[in-house]
């Protein structure tokens, strides 16, 4: 059966249920004997376009071996080329014409419909934004918080989030806990360290689907599940820097309340447009805090007459709109490439490789003993310093990153890397484990 919206003209196995980590659960999946319970498998037809090819569209690629996409993912010349037209387009139509505004309407509804295709939600759940931490500050400051409400974050949450957090709570004086699941990495219940904080008066449950310093995958499903459980009133709001261009989902199964992502990491989409999505029966509980011409409905005469009643009721203003367009093209020629499905499996495949190749290296040790679920691989190295390591690293034209808590070196793996480049990553650390750079 094919994959609503997917025109890459794959087969693919369509879901049966939600598993652990909040993934789509295919059809004839093996469960595996871990604490998450999935393992998507790829379809019986190989991708239309070969990889080797299909990555020639991407120039950043040419003359390194990238590892950030965590960081920002490389754009295509073809998002490039949409975007550059967009712009000449709004020049040649005069840049506030009517049929500059018509278009721009036009691309902001199909950006709308790409994000959600991807999501597996309706398009009018989808506010756009220009970051994950845009969309979550529309979520931690559009509830109707008192004073003695909590707030629950885990102690892996991005440093923009934990400071919107602790002004939240300055200004309208909210309690804050904090769940240690960066304890949960290796040994432990990530479900119950979560759940069991939650309290009468928590409010808001701020986490990320996937650790940004570890790489570990929260079963969100099951976490989502256990906090209504202690409390039915309590929201989750969940950061999705590392997993949209990453896990296939289906937001509308996996029921979170907000999810807010970004096209600049693993979807490969340019700088400057995110997203947000929103449970619909919260839309009318959550309330704008920045307010323009794109959130609100006007009379005859111009006077607003009350908010838009779809995601754009959190929108604000002008934007620089041609990059819409490059954010479709990009999710366009994944969707080319292979389904969600596809994609994830190979991003799977070759962090297991690269975790396999770690074990072997003395004296560098994974943060995870286990293989990961997902493409961040973190690892530390005894007795040296991991910035001059990343420095070294980038001097030889490989791109990875530097992680201050835990202390380590990241490393991210996309269904666009090689096994030849995972391979000669392995073979570099192994020559400065040796040389002791």
């Amino acid at each position: 059966m094919r994959a609503p919206g997917d025109r890459g003209g794959d087969l693919v196995r369509w879901p049966r249920r939600i598993g652990r980590i909040g993934l789509i659960q295919y059809e004839g999946t093996q469960t595996r004997p871990s604490c998450f319970q999935l393992e998507p498998v790829m379809s019986d037809l190989a991708p239309p376009i070969a990889l080797e090819t299909y990555r020639q569209q991407f120039p950043a690629l040419n003359n390194k071996l990238y590892f950030n996409y965590g960081g920002q993912g490389p754009l295509s010349k073809a998002a490039l080329d949409a975007i550059l037209e967009s712009y000449t387009l709004m020049q040649q139509h005069g840049p506030f014409s009517k049929k500059a505004l018509e278009s721009v309407t036009a691309q902001i509804g199909l950006t709308h419909l790409a994000i959600a295709q991807e999501l597996g939600v309706s398009a009018n759940t989808i506010t756009l934004t220009e970051s994950v931490t845009a969309g979550c500050n529309i979520a931690l400051w559009g509830l109707p918080w008192q004073k003695g409400d909590r707030l629950l974050i885990t102690d892996c949450e991005h440093p923009g989030i934990v400071a919107a957090v602790r002004e939240l709570s300055r200004r309208f004086g909210l309690e804050i806990d904090i769940c240690p699941v960066q304890g949960t990495l290796n040994e432990g219940d990530a479900v119950g360290a979560i759940a069991e904080r939650i309290q009468r008066d928590t409010r808001l449950v701020v986490l990320s689907h996937i650790l940004w310093n570890t790489g570990q995958v929260l079963p969100l499903a099951e976490i989502i599940a256990a906090c209504r459980r202690q409390n039915p009133d309590v929201l989750l709001l969940v950061d999705a820097a590392q997993s949209v261009g990453v896990l296939p989902l289906n937001l509308a199964e996996l029921d979170a309340d907000f999810y807010a992502f970004t096209g600049h990491k693993w979807l490969c989409g340019p700088d400057g447009v995110g997203g947000l999505y929103i449970r619909p029966a919260l839309h009318d509980r959550l309330q704008p805090t920045f307010i323009g011409w794109r959130g609100i409905c006007v009379d005859a005469s111009g006077c607003p007459t009350g908010w838009k009643q779809d995601g754009t009721k959190f929108e604000m203003a002008t934007s620089a709109f041609p990059l819409y367009r490059g954010l479709q093209v990009a999710i366009e020629a994944h969707r080319q490439w292979g389904s969600p499905a596809q994609r994830y499996q190979r991003i799977y495949s070759l962090s297991q490789r690269l975790w396999s190749h770690l074990q072997d290296i003395p004296s560098l040790r994974t943060l995870r003993t286990a293989p990961p679920e997902a493409g961040l691989v973190s690892f530390q190295v005894e007795g040296q310093s991991h910035k001059e390591w990343v420095q070294v690293l980038e001097n030889w034209q490989i791109m990875m990153r530097l992680i201050a808590d835990p202390n380590c070196i990241r490393v991210c793996l996309h269904y666009l890397t090689l096994e030849a480049e995972v391979d000669t990553l392995a073979e570099k650390l192994r020559q400065m484990v040796q040389s002791k750079v």
